[in-house]
């Protein structure tokens, strides 16, 4: 069975968001050094679960039901999204403390592991217009998902 239009741009929207987050989540660790604290780990896999639902739409079916779980780990990327936007501003309690990212020293592993950089879940490493990496993937993760479903909802093929 093959997609309208409104489909396929709701596979290429579930395809394309979780790809390009992914790909600056990875920009930035690797291209800037803003190592991920563990609630930043939790949003990137329903990321990973999306695409793959997204790619498996490409070519076993049903086509709508596996778009539909992408957009469903979309939105759920967004939710963890906005508690660690929440943990960040202090608006509550988060349930993890701090992780730290690992060095490639040529030390022992034990040095590697106690010279890391601590990267803490509570505090805004970056920001853009005074909203946090966590809140820009609530922001797309719950736009993009949202428009996911509207799209497959509006498909009459």
């Amino acid at each position: 069975m093959t997609l309208s239009r409104r489909g396929k741009l709701a596979q290429r929207l579930a395809l394309g968001v979780p790809a390009v987050l992914l790909g600056g989540a990875y920009l930035a660790e690797y291209g800037f050094g803003l190592h991920p604290c563990e609630m930043c780990w939790w949003q990137r896999y329903p990321h990973f679960a999306a695409l793959a639902l997204a790619l498996l739409s490409t070519v076993a079916p049903p086509r709508r039901v596996w778009i539909a779980l992408a957009a469903a780990g979309i939105l759920v990327s967004g939710a963890l999204g906005l508690f660690h936007a929440g943990v960040e501003y202090g608006w509550w309690e988060g349930m993890t403390g701090c992780t730290a990212a690992l060095g490639s020293g040529s030390g022992s592993a034990f040095d590697n592991v106690m010279n890391a950089p601590l990267v803490r879940c509570d505090t805004v490493p970056w920001s853009l217009f005074e909203v946090s990496l966590a809140g820009w993937n609530f922001l797309i993760s719950t736009v993009s998902g949202i428009a996911i479903l509207r799209l497959l909802a509006k498909d009459k093929a």
